[in-house]
Protein backbone atom coordinates (compact mmCIF):
# COMPACT_ATOMS: atom_id res chain seq x y z
CA UNK A 1 0.00 0.00 0.00
CA UNK A 2 1.07 3.73 -0.54
CA UNK A 3 1.15 6.28 2.09
CA UNK A 4 -2.44 7.69 1.63
CA UNK A 5 -2.98 10.77 -0.39
CA UNK A 6 -5.32 13.41 -1.14
CA UNK A 7 -6.08 12.92 -5.08
CA UNK A 8 -8.91 15.32 -7.23
CA UNK A 9 -9.85 13.37 -10.58
CA UNK A 10 -11.07 16.11 -13.29
CA UNK A 11 -13.74 14.27 -15.41
CA UNK A 12 -16.35 11.53 -14.19
CA UNK A 13 -16.53 9.57 -17.12
CA UNK A 14 -15.27 5.95 -17.51
CA UNK A 15 -11.39 6.39 -17.42
CA UNK A 16 -11.73 9.21 -14.07
CA UNK A 17 -14.01 6.62 -12.82
CA UNK A 18 -12.47 3.39 -13.18
CA UNK A 19 -9.32 5.44 -12.04
CA UNK A 20 -11.06 6.48 -8.97
CA UNK A 21 -12.02 3.44 -7.69
CA UNK A 22 -8.37 1.71 -8.21
CA UNK A 23 -6.84 5.03 -6.41
CA UNK A 24 -9.67 4.69 -3.42
CA UNK A 25 -8.68 1.01 -3.42
CA UNK A 26 -5.31 1.98 -2.69
CA UNK A 27 -6.15 3.68 0.51
CA UNK A 28 -6.23 7.27 -1.05
CA UNK A 29 -8.65 9.52 -0.25
CA UNK A 30 -10.10 10.51 -3.81
CA UNK A 31 -12.30 13.24 -4.83
CA UNK A 32 -13.89 13.26 -8.71
CA UNK A 33 -14.85 16.73 -9.91
CA UNK A 34 -17.50 17.15 -13.29
CA UNK A 35 -19.10 20.37 -14.93
CA UNK A 36 -21.96 18.42 -15.94
CA UNK A 37 -24.79 17.37 -13.79
CA UNK A 38 -24.93 13.79 -12.44
CA UNK A 39 -25.24 11.30 -15.33
CA UNK A 40 -27.57 9.21 -13.47
CA UNK A 41 -30.13 12.09 -13.18
CA UNK A 42 -29.92 12.97 -16.56
CA UNK A 43 -31.68 11.76 -20.13
CA UNK A 44 -28.29 10.66 -21.80
CA UNK A 45 -28.64 10.50 -25.23
CA UNK A 46 -28.41 12.20 -28.76
CA UNK A 47 -24.73 11.99 -29.63
CA UNK A 48 -23.20 8.69 -28.62
CA UNK A 49 -21.34 5.81 -30.43
CA UNK A 50 -21.93 2.61 -28.66
CA UNK A 51 -18.31 0.83 -26.71
CA UNK A 52 -17.01 -1.68 -27.47
CA UNK A 53 -15.12 -3.62 -24.25
CA UNK A 54 -12.15 -6.00 -25.60
CA UNK A 55 -9.50 -7.93 -23.74
CA UNK A 56 -6.92 -4.81 -22.53
CA UNK A 57 -10.38 -3.03 -21.07
CA UNK A 58 -11.62 -6.58 -19.31
CA UNK A 59 -8.11 -7.01 -17.76
CA UNK A 60 -8.62 -3.20 -15.89
CA UNK A 61 -12.63 -4.01 -14.64
CA UNK A 62 -10.95 -7.77 -13.17
CA UNK A 63 -8.10 -6.82 -11.43
CA UNK A 64 -10.48 -4.26 -9.07
CA UNK A 65 -13.22 -7.32 -9.63
CA UNK A 66 -15.76 -5.33 -11.53
CA UNK A 67 -15.55 -7.44 -14.85
CA UNK A 68 -19.18 -9.50 -13.60
CA UNK A 69 -20.31 -6.20 -12.98
CA UNK A 70 -19.79 -4.49 -16.23
CA UNK A 71 -20.11 -7.67 -18.85
CA UNK A 72 -23.76 -8.45 -17.45
CA UNK A 73 -24.76 -4.65 -18.97
CA UNK A 74 -23.25 -5.90 -22.01
CA UNK A 75 -23.81 -7.73 -25.13
CA UNK A 76 -21.16 -10.33 -26.57
CA UNK A 77 -20.73 -9.19 -30.27
CA UNK A 78 -18.94 -12.24 -32.17
CA UNK A 79 -18.76 -11.15 -35.84
CA UNK A 80 -19.32 -8.03 -38.62
CA UNK A 81 -22.71 -8.23 -40.45
CA UNK A 82 -21.73 -6.63 -43.58
CA UNK A 83 -24.64 -4.98 -45.22
CA UNK A 84 -23.44 -5.05 -48.97
CA UNK A 85 -26.95 -5.23 -50.64
CA UNK A 86 -30.33 -4.86 -50.09
CA UNK A 87 -30.77 -8.89 -49.55
CA UNK A 88 -26.58 -9.84 -49.27
CA UNK A 89 -25.51 -9.90 -45.67
CA UNK A 90 -21.53 -11.30 -45.42
CA UNK A 91 -20.30 -12.05 -42.01
CA UNK A 92 -17.11 -12.22 -40.84
CA UNK A 93 -16.27 -13.59 -37.16
CA UNK A 94 -14.44 -11.32 -35.40
CA UNK A 95 -11.51 -14.20 -33.83
CA UNK A 96 -11.66 -17.65 -32.97
CA UNK A 97 -14.56 -19.93 -31.60
CA UNK A 98 -15.64 -17.77 -28.19
CA UNK A 99 -13.31 -14.74 -28.86
CA UNK A 100 -16.09 -11.77 -28.31
CA UNK A 101 -16.13 -8.18 -28.15
CA UNK A 102 -19.06 -6.81 -25.58
CA UNK A 103 -21.49 -4.21 -27.04
CA UNK A 104 -22.54 -1.46 -23.96
CA UNK A 105 -23.95 1.76 -23.82
CA UNK A 106 -22.20 4.67 -23.22
CA UNK A 107 -24.81 6.33 -21.10
CA UNK A 108 -25.62 3.21 -18.61
CA UNK A 109 -21.89 2.12 -18.59
CA UNK A 110 -21.07 5.46 -16.84
CA UNK A 111 -24.02 5.45 -14.45
CA UNK A 112 -22.95 2.01 -13.73
CA UNK A 113 -19.82 3.21 -13.11
CA UNK A 114 -20.45 5.97 -10.84
CA UNK A 115 -22.11 3.68 -9.01
CA UNK A 116 -19.53 1.41 -8.43
CA UNK A 117 -17.15 4.42 -7.49
CA UNK A 118 -19.40 5.63 -4.86
CA UNK A 119 -19.41 1.89 -3.59
CA UNK A 120 -16.04 1.99 -2.83
CA UNK A 121 -16.21 5.09 -1.05
CA UNK A 122 -15.61 7.71 -3.49
CA UNK A 123 -16.93 11.67 -3.07
CA UNK A 124 -18.09 13.42 -6.62
CA UNK A 125 -18.38 16.49 -6.87
CA UNK A 126 -21.21 17.47 -9.74
CA UNK A 127 -21.98 20.69 -11.49
CA UNK A 128 -18.03 21.91 -10.21
CA UNK A 129 -16.18 23.84 -13.59
CA UNK A 130 -12.30 23.07 -12.85
CA UNK A 131 -11.16 25.95 -14.71
CA UNK A 132 -7.54 25.34 -13.84
CA UNK A 133 -4.49 23.51 -11.80
CA UNK A 134 -1.78 24.86 -10.38
CA UNK A 135 1.18 21.95 -11.43
CA UNK A 136 3.99 22.57 -8.90
CA UNK A 137 0.66 22.08 -6.43
CA UNK A 138 -1.77 20.80 -7.35
CA UNK A 139 -4.21 22.38 -6.44
CA UNK A 140 -7.39 23.21 -8.54
CA UNK A 141 -9.12 26.27 -9.53
CA UNK A 142 -13.44 26.06 -9.11
CA UNK A 143 -15.77 28.46 -10.23
CA UNK A 144 -18.77 29.52 -12.24
CA UNK A 145 -17.40 31.15 -15.15
CA UNK A 146 -13.74 31.38 -17.10
CA UNK A 147 -13.48 34.93 -15.96
CA UNK A 148 -15.25 35.36 -12.68
CA UNK A 149 -14.60 34.48 -9.00
CA UNK A 150 -12.72 30.99 -8.39
CA UNK A 151 -12.17 29.30 -5.25
CA UNK A 152 -9.36 26.57 -4.77
CA UNK A 153 -9.21 23.27 -3.29
CA UNK A 154 -5.76 22.09 -2.29
CA UNK A 155 -4.58 18.76 -3.00
CA UNK A 156 -1.55 16.70 -3.24
CA UNK A 157 -2.04 14.89 -6.80
CA UNK A 158 -4.62 16.12 -9.48
CA UNK A 159 -5.45 13.57 -11.99
CA UNK A 160 -7.05 15.33 -15.30
CA UNK A 161 -9.52 12.71 -17.00
CA UNK A 162 -11.49 15.15 -18.57
CA UNK A 163 -11.29 14.15 -22.03
CA UNK A 164 -9.92 15.62 -25.43
CA UNK A 165 -10.49 18.91 -24.64
CA UNK A 166 -9.48 18.99 -20.85
CA UNK A 167 -8.78 22.00 -19.01
CA UNK A 168 -6.05 20.43 -17.16
CA UNK A 169 -4.32 19.32 -20.56
CA UNK A 170 -5.18 23.13 -21.71
CA UNK A 171 -2.90 24.48 -18.61
CA UNK A 172 -0.35 21.94 -18.72
CA UNK A 173 -0.21 23.64 -22.42
CA UNK A 174 0.93 27.03 -21.28
CA UNK A 175 4.54 25.34 -20.32
CA UNK A 176 7.32 25.29 -22.84
CA UNK A 177 8.50 22.03 -24.32
CA UNK A 178 5.24 21.25 -24.42
CA UNK A 179 3.93 19.11 -27.64
CA UNK A 180 0.74 19.03 -28.78
CA UNK A 181 -1.44 18.61 -31.52
CA UNK A 182 -5.26 18.10 -32.79
CA UNK A 183 -6.63 16.52 -36.42
CA UNK A 184 -10.42 16.75 -36.75
CA UNK A 185 -11.58 14.41 -39.69
CA UNK A 186 -13.98 15.52 -42.15
CA UNK A 187 -16.14 12.81 -41.35
CA UNK A 188 -19.07 14.10 -38.26
CA UNK A 189 -21.45 10.88 -37.03
CA UNK A 190 -25.17 11.35 -36.03
CA UNK A 191 -26.89 8.79 -33.73
CA UNK A 192 -29.93 7.24 -34.85
CA UNK A 193 -31.96 4.28 -33.47
CA UNK A 194 -33.13 0.72 -34.31
CA UNK A 195 -36.02 0.34 -31.54
CA UNK A 196 -37.16 -3.11 -29.99
CA UNK A 197 -39.52 -5.28 -31.52
CA UNK A 198 -43.09 -4.39 -29.47
CA UNK A 199 -41.94 -8.57 -27.93
CA UNK A 200 -39.02 -6.53 -26.93
CA UNK A 201 -36.89 -8.44 -29.36
CA UNK A 202 -33.80 -7.41 -31.33
CA UNK A 203 -35.11 -6.30 -35.24
CA UNK A 204 -31.29 -7.54 -36.36
CA UNK A 205 -29.15 -10.38 -34.86
CA UNK A 206 -28.10 -8.61 -31.39
CA UNK A 207 -24.24 -10.69 -31.39
CA UNK A 208 -23.13 -8.71 -34.56
CA UNK A 209 -21.93 -5.21 -35.31
CA UNK A 210 -23.55 -4.36 -38.62
CA UNK A 211 -22.28 -1.96 -40.94
CA UNK A 212 -23.32 -1.03 -44.16
CA UNK A 213 -20.36 0.10 -46.09
CA UNK A 214 -20.83 2.91 -48.59
CA UNK A 215 -17.56 4.26 -49.29
CA UNK A 216 -16.62 7.41 -47.81
CA UNK A 217 -19.63 6.93 -45.54
CA UNK A 218 -21.17 4.54 -43.59
CA UNK A 219 -23.83 3.27 -41.11
CA UNK A 220 -23.63 1.47 -38.41
CA UNK A 221 -25.59 -0.40 -35.51
CA UNK A 222 -25.03 -2.32 -32.25
CA UNK A 223 -27.31 -3.61 -29.78
CA UNK A 224 -28.43 -2.56 -26.45
CA UNK A 225 -29.91 -4.63 -23.67
CA UNK A 226 -33.45 -3.51 -24.53
CA UNK A 227 -33.67 -4.81 -27.63
CA UNK A 228 -32.81 -1.13 -29.47
CA UNK A 229 -29.32 -0.86 -31.58
CA UNK A 230 -27.67 2.11 -30.88
CA UNK A 231 -27.20 3.42 -34.99
CA UNK A 232 -24.52 5.66 -36.45
CA UNK A 233 -24.30 7.38 -39.40
CA UNK A 234 -20.42 8.05 -39.87
CA UNK A 235 -20.34 11.06 -43.55
CA UNK A 236 -18.29 14.20 -44.47
CA UNK A 237 -19.00 17.41 -43.55
CA UNK A 238 -19.54 19.25 -46.80
CA UNK A 239 -19.28 17.81 -50.22
CA UNK A 240 -21.14 14.80 -52.56
CA UNK A 241 -22.66 12.64 -50.01
CA UNK A 242 -22.45 14.81 -47.09
CA UNK A 243 -24.34 16.24 -43.67
CA UNK A 244 -24.32 19.28 -45.82
CA UNK A 245 -26.32 17.89 -48.64
CA UNK A 246 -29.31 16.23 -46.43
CA UNK A 247 -31.47 19.72 -45.16
CA UNK A 248 -34.38 18.55 -45.81
CA UNK A 249 -36.81 15.54 -44.82
CA UNK A 250 -37.28 15.01 -48.68
CA UNK A 251 -33.41 14.81 -49.34
CA UNK A 252 -32.63 12.70 -45.98
CA UNK A 253 -35.72 9.83 -47.14
CA UNK A 254 -34.53 9.76 -51.04
CA UNK A 255 -31.06 9.24 -49.68
CA UNK A 256 -31.63 6.49 -47.16
CA UNK A 257 -34.09 4.56 -49.89
CA UNK A 258 -30.89 4.97 -52.57
CA UNK A 259 -27.85 3.84 -49.92
CA UNK A 260 -29.71 1.98 -47.59
CA UNK A 261 -32.91 0.61 -48.41
CA UNK A 262 -32.88 -2.24 -46.43
CA UNK A 263 -32.95 -0.06 -43.33
CA UNK A 264 -36.48 1.23 -43.61
CA UNK A 265 -38.45 -0.91 -41.62
CA UNK A 266 -35.69 -0.91 -38.94
CA UNK A 267 -35.61 2.82 -38.81
CA UNK A 268 -39.29 4.08 -37.85
CA UNK A 269 -37.79 7.40 -36.35
CA UNK A 270 -35.35 8.12 -39.33
CA UNK A 271 -36.49 12.00 -39.45
CA UNK A 272 -36.96 12.85 -36.19
CA UNK A 273 -33.71 11.48 -34.73
CA UNK A 274 -31.57 12.51 -37.62
CA UNK A 275 -32.65 16.32 -37.28
CA UNK A 276 -33.11 15.75 -33.60
CA UNK A 277 -29.73 15.21 -33.01
CA UNK A 278 -26.71 16.96 -33.21
CA UNK A 279 -23.97 16.71 -36.04
CA UNK A 280 -20.99 15.25 -33.88
CA UNK A 281 -17.14 15.86 -34.63
CA UNK A 282 -14.14 13.59 -34.62
CA UNK A 283 -11.16 14.60 -33.65
CA UNK A 284 -7.46 12.53 -32.93
CA UNK A 285 -5.71 14.13 -30.28
CA UNK A 286 -1.75 13.99 -29.44
CA UNK A 287 0.10 15.32 -26.61
CA UNK A 288 3.49 15.20 -24.24
CA UNK A 289 4.72 15.09 -21.73
CA UNK A 290 1.52 13.75 -20.15
CA UNK A 291 2.49 14.34 -16.24
CA UNK A 292 4.71 17.46 -14.30
CA UNK A 293 6.59 16.09 -11.45
CA UNK A 294 4.51 14.15 -9.06
CA UNK A 295 1.84 16.57 -8.47
CA UNK A 296 -0.15 16.86 -12.22
CA UNK A 297 -1.06 13.67 -14.47
CA UNK A 298 -3.25 13.14 -17.66
CA UNK A 299 -5.17 9.90 -18.46
CA UNK A 300 -7.42 8.40 -21.22
CA UNK A 301 -8.72 11.24 -24.04
CA UNK A 302 -7.37 14.12 -22.16
CA UNK A 303 -3.55 13.18 -23.72
CA UNK A 304 -4.70 10.50 -26.39
CA UNK A 305 -7.95 10.94 -27.78
CA UNK A 306 -8.78 8.67 -31.11
CA UNK A 307 -11.66 8.16 -33.48
CA UNK A 308 -14.03 5.12 -32.79
CA UNK A 309 -13.11 3.06 -35.53
CA UNK A 310 -11.36 0.14 -33.67
CA UNK A 311 -13.50 0.67 -30.79
CA UNK A 312 -10.37 1.33 -28.44
CA UNK A 313 -10.63 4.53 -27.11
CA UNK A 314 -11.94 3.15 -23.60
CA UNK A 315 -9.98 -0.15 -23.95
CA UNK A 316 -7.09 2.06 -24.04
CA UNK A 317 -7.68 4.54 -21.27
CA UNK A 318 -8.90 1.58 -19.42
CA UNK A 319 -5.34 0.26 -19.99
CA UNK A 320 -3.58 3.45 -19.17
CA UNK A 321 -4.94 2.77 -15.15
CA UNK A 322 -3.42 -0.85 -15.86
CA UNK A 323 0.00 0.33 -16.56
CA UNK A 324 -0.42 3.18 -13.77
CA UNK A 325 -1.25 0.58 -11.49
CA UNK A 326 1.76 -1.76 -12.56
CA UNK A 327 4.26 1.35 -11.86
CA UNK A 328 2.60 1.93 -8.86
CA UNK A 329 3.13 -1.41 -7.79
CA UNK A 330 7.00 -0.75 -9.15
CA UNK A 331 7.76 2.39 -7.22
CA UNK A 332 5.55 2.73 -4.38
CA UNK A 333 5.45 6.07 -2.94
CA UNK A 334 8.06 7.86 -5.83
CA UNK A 335 5.18 9.38 -7.56
CA UNK A 336 7.88 11.36 -9.35
CA UNK A 337 9.23 8.34 -11.31
CA UNK A 338 6.25 6.01 -11.45
CA UNK A 339 4.28 9.30 -13.50
CA UNK A 340 7.55 8.93 -15.56
CA UNK A 341 7.77 5.79 -16.25
CA UNK A 342 3.99 5.50 -17.17
CA UNK A 343 3.80 8.52 -19.48
CA UNK A 344 6.92 6.93 -21.61
CA UNK A 345 5.45 3.82 -21.21
CA UNK A 346 1.99 4.58 -22.84
CA UNK A 347 2.71 7.27 -25.24
CA UNK A 348 4.06 4.82 -28.62
CA UNK A 349 1.29 3.06 -27.96
CA UNK A 350 -1.45 5.18 -27.38
CA UNK A 351 0.25 7.02 -31.07
CA UNK A 352 0.14 3.15 -32.46
CA UNK A 353 -3.76 2.87 -31.51
CA UNK A 354 -4.49 6.51 -33.36
CA UNK A 355 -2.78 5.33 -36.66
CA UNK A 356 -4.94 1.88 -36.20
CA UNK A 357 -7.96 3.66 -35.22
CA UNK A 358 -7.77 6.47 -38.05
CA UNK A 359 -6.91 2.85 -40.87
CA UNK A 360 -9.69 0.87 -39.67
CA UNK A 361 -12.33 3.56 -40.82
CA UNK A 362 -10.77 2.77 -44.58
CA UNK A 363 -10.95 -0.90 -43.59
CA UNK A 364 -14.81 -0.48 -42.35
CA UNK A 365 -16.48 1.64 -44.58
CA UNK A 366 -14.62 0.76 -48.14
CA UNK A 367 -12.63 -2.24 -48.13
CA UNK A 368 -15.43 -4.50 -46.31
CA UNK A 369 -17.39 -4.50 -49.34
CA UNK A 370 -14.54 -5.61 -51.09
CA UNK A 371 -13.58 -8.77 -52.72
CA UNK A 372 -10.19 -9.04 -52.45
CA UNK A 373 -10.14 -7.54 -48.73
CA UNK A 374 -12.41 -10.60 -47.90
CA UNK A 375 -10.31 -13.07 -49.16
CA UNK A 376 -7.14 -11.72 -47.29
CA UNK A 377 -9.20 -11.69 -44.47
CA UNK A 378 -10.26 -15.19 -45.02
CA UNK A 379 -6.77 -16.61 -46.06
CA UNK A 380 -5.14 -14.71 -42.80
CA UNK A 381 -7.81 -16.78 -40.39
CA UNK A 382 -7.44 -20.17 -42.30
CA UNK A 383 -3.50 -19.91 -41.97
CA UNK A 384 -3.89 -18.83 -38.54
CA UNK A 385 -5.97 -21.77 -37.69
CA UNK A 386 -3.54 -23.91 -39.09
CA UNK A 387 -0.72 -22.16 -37.64
CA UNK A 388 -1.43 -20.21 -34.72
CA UNK A 389 2.54 -20.02 -33.13
CA UNK A 390 3.48 -18.17 -36.71
CA UNK A 391 0.39 -15.72 -37.55
CA UNK A 392 -1.77 -14.02 -35.32
CA UNK A 393 -4.30 -11.51 -37.45
CA UNK A 394 -3.62 -7.64 -36.70
CA UNK A 395 -7.62 -7.39 -35.50
CA UNK A 396 -6.99 -10.21 -33.07
CA UNK A 397 -3.54 -8.52 -31.77
CA UNK A 398 -5.38 -5.45 -31.23
CA UNK A 399 -8.51 -6.82 -29.68
CA UNK A 400 -8.11 -10.46 -27.99
CA UNK A 401 -4.72 -9.91 -26.66
CA UNK A 402 -2.60 -7.32 -24.54
CA UNK A 403 0.58 -7.18 -26.82
CA UNK A 404 1.59 -3.71 -26.95
CA UNK A 405 -0.32 -1.14 -29.76
CA UNK A 406 2.93 -0.47 -31.13
CA UNK A 407 3.98 -3.92 -31.68
CA UNK A 408 0.85 -4.99 -33.07
CA UNK A 409 1.01 -2.18 -35.53
CA UNK A 410 4.85 -3.29 -36.79
CA UNK A 411 3.58 -6.98 -36.82
CA UNK A 412 0.70 -5.88 -38.72
CA UNK A 413 2.18 -3.68 -41.26
CA UNK A 414 4.59 -6.85 -41.81
CA UNK A 415 2.15 -9.09 -42.25
CA UNK A 416 0.01 -7.06 -44.74
CA UNK A 417 3.19 -6.73 -46.92
CA UNK A 418 3.11 -10.64 -47.27
CA UNK A 419 -0.69 -11.19 -47.94
CA UNK A 420 0.35 -8.37 -50.91
CA UNK A 421 2.70 -11.08 -52.53
CA UNK A 422 0.18 -13.82 -51.89
CA UNK A 423 -2.83 -12.06 -53.30
CA UNK A 424 -0.77 -11.58 -56.26
CA UNK A 425 -0.63 -15.41 -56.89
CA UNK A 426 -2.56 -16.37 -60.31
CA UNK A 427 -6.29 -17.80 -59.43
CA UNK A 428 -5.47 -17.30 -56.02
CA UNK A 429 -9.77 -16.97 -55.60
CA UNK A 430 -9.70 -20.57 -56.21
CA UNK A 431 -6.65 -22.23 -54.28
CA UNK A 432 -6.24 -19.66 -51.51
CA UNK A 433 -6.09 -22.62 -48.96
CA UNK A 434 -4.11 -25.48 -51.21
CA UNK A 435 -0.92 -26.15 -49.58
CA UNK A 436 1.31 -23.96 -52.38
CA UNK A 437 -0.05 -20.43 -50.69
CA UNK A 438 0.33 -22.21 -46.89
CA UNK A 439 4.31 -22.66 -48.50
CA UNK A 440 4.49 -19.55 -49.42
CA UNK A 441 3.64 -17.65 -46.53
CA UNK A 442 5.81 -19.90 -44.39
CA UNK A 443 8.54 -18.98 -46.89
CA UNK A 444 7.62 -15.41 -46.70
CA UNK A 445 7.76 -15.40 -43.24
CA UNK A 446 10.88 -17.39 -42.86
CA UNK A 447 12.93 -14.76 -45.36
CA UNK A 448 11.80 -11.60 -43.96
Amino acid sequence: MQTPKKIAIVGSGLVGTLLAIYLKKLGHTVHVYDRSPDIRKINFSGRSINLVLSDRGIKALKDVGLEDEVLGIGIPVEKRAIHVGVDTVNEQFYGKDGEVIYSLSRGLLNKKMVDLAEQAGVDFYFEQKVWDVDLNTATISIGETERGEWFTKDYDITFGADGAFSRIRHRMQRQSMFNYSQEFLNIGYKELNIPANPDGKHKLNKNALHIWPRGNFMLMALANPNGSFTCTLFMPHDGENSFEELKTKEQLVEFFAKHFPDTKEVIPNLVEDFFKNPTSYLVTMKCFPWTFSDKVALIGDACHAIVPFYGHGMNAGFEDITVLNNMIEKYGDDWANLLNDYENSRKPNTDAIAELSYRNFMEMSSKTADEKFLLQKKIEKWFSDKHPDKWMPLYSRVTFSLQPYSEALAIGDFQNKIMEEILKIENIENKWNSEEVENMIIQLLNSK
